[in-house]
């Protein structure tokens, strides 16, 4: 059973409680809510490591890490790497995007390493154990799906609503399609000429998530991709479809969260968040940013948490990190660390804004520490507290302790401290 069916039957699986403890709300909040529909737990059992980790209404902003292989670059141990980064700096949870190497190594050492929620895009294994897109068949995709279910996987991104009829209508776009899943299936109906075998049978994808408890995330495979391209009616248009399927998933108890866009400017975030709340019934929106221009490569991780926190505050639920090598390279260390923190900035301003229990409250023991310049209580407290205390250690400190390298004896709280 899913954690849908046991909490219908009055039995509240342990995730439940260990999440409201983790939110600090109570745990018929969560049942209610995961009832609903507008919490999702992805949390399959076979995953023995799991510290599950709630999405949704009345819960913190989550932040999802993508670590994962290229066909350049495919050592699993890089990838383990990744995933302690993604530990460490805590993010919520992880998606292996693996397209190079032995995946279902790599995917099970993933799993096996991680207490943070995993998920997964099998239609990228399918594309690359596939000799050509004719080569693809929809038992290919469902066995695939089927197989990440048996490995442990929490939550899979699938794109249902990339339909036959909807491809002709990205002809007209400035940016095409970006989603690689998006692409392929698109790819794929024009070669066969059939319908998309993840929206035709969505019957049989929701068998398979309810065996396994796979969390569906339904993918935004006609996400925009350039400015220019946001709320077009590709976009919108497949936003309705997955708002149907949301439906048919939640009458069959399986969990089901909506992805969101990709490239939107800053007047239309709000718009496309309460879009998507509208259709598709308050279901956890997961976005990708969105990333507020184009012209910042190098910068993306800044343009992806301006658009991040702007989401959350009116609405999404999962923010999907961004590195500074988006659209450039596949991220090192390093970048995986700085798409983190600055989606974590993002996630914590909007949740300070929604007066999510204790959210303002970290930073008011930031500010009195600061008050009472106590270096090591601002270090501690700091978001990435590696990267303050060297900038600190590595500064031409002033001969007074309390002060700092930019100020000196000039610093406007020691000044006010000892005058005021």
């Amino acid at each position: 059973m899913t954690l849908i069916t046991q909490a219908r039957k009055n039995n509240i699986p342990q995730a439940l409680k260990i999440v409201a403890a983790d939110e600090g709300v109570n745990v018929d909040f969560i049942v209610e809510k995961l009832q609903s529909g507008e919490i999702v737990i992805p949390a399959n059992p076979r995953h023995s490591l799991l510290h599950p980790v709630g999405i949704g209404s009345g819960l913190r902003t989550k932040i999802n890490a993508n670590i994962g292989t290229s066909p350049t670059e495919s050592a699993v141990d890089n990838e383990l790497a990744k995933l302690k980064i993604c530990v460490d700096n805590k993010a919520d949870a992880v998606m292996d995007l693996s397209t190079g190497g032995d995946l279902d190594t790599i995917r099970q050492a993933i799993i096996a390493a991680s207490p943070l929620p995993v998920g997964t895009v099998p239609i990228y294994d399918v594309m690359v154990n596939s000799k050509s897109i004719t080569d693809v068949d929809a038992d290919k995709i469902f066995s695939t799906i089927r197989r990440h279910g048996e490995q442990g996987v929490d939550f899979i991104t699938v794109h249902c609503g990339v339909t036959k009829d909807l491809v002709p209508l990205i002809e007209s776009r400035v940016g095409g399609v970006v989603s690689r899943g998006g692409s392929f299936l698109a790819a794929w109906m024009k070669r066969t000429g059939k319908e998309n075998p993840l929206y035709e049978q969505f019957d049989r994808l929701l068998d398979i998530a309810y065996e396994y408890d796979m969390t569906l995330s339904l993918g935004d495979g006609l996400r925009p991709g350039a400015i220019a391209d946001a709320s077009d009616t590709a976009q919108l248009s497949e936003l309705s479809t997955l708002g149907e399927l949301t439906e048919r998933a939640r009458a069959r108890d399986v969990q089901v969260m909506i992805e969101g866009p990709g490239h939107v400017p800053l007047h239309l975030i709000r718009e496309n968040m309460e879009i998507q709340q509208k259709r598709c019934k308050n279901a956890p929106f997961y976005v990708l940013g969105p990333i507020v221009t184009d012209v910042a490569p190098g910068y993306d991780h800044i343009t992806s948490a301006i658009g991040g926190a702007l989401a959350a505050w009116y609405g999404a639920a999962f923010l999907c990190y961004v590195t500074p090598a988006e659209h450039l390279r596949l991220p090192s260390l390093q970048d995986v660390k700085d798409g983190i923190i600055a989606s974590r900035i993002a996630a914590h301003a909007a949740d300070i804004a929604r007066n999510l229990p204790g959210a303002a409250q970290w930073d008011l023991n930031m500010s009195q520490k600061r008050k009472a310049l106590d270096w090591e209580g601002m270090l501690g407290l700091a978001m990435d507290p590696e990267k303050a205390r060297k900038y600190r250690e590595d500064s031409n400190l002033p001969d007074s302790p309390e002060a700092c390298s930019m100020c000196g004896d000039f610093c406007a709280v020691k000044i006010c401290r000892e005058t005021v």
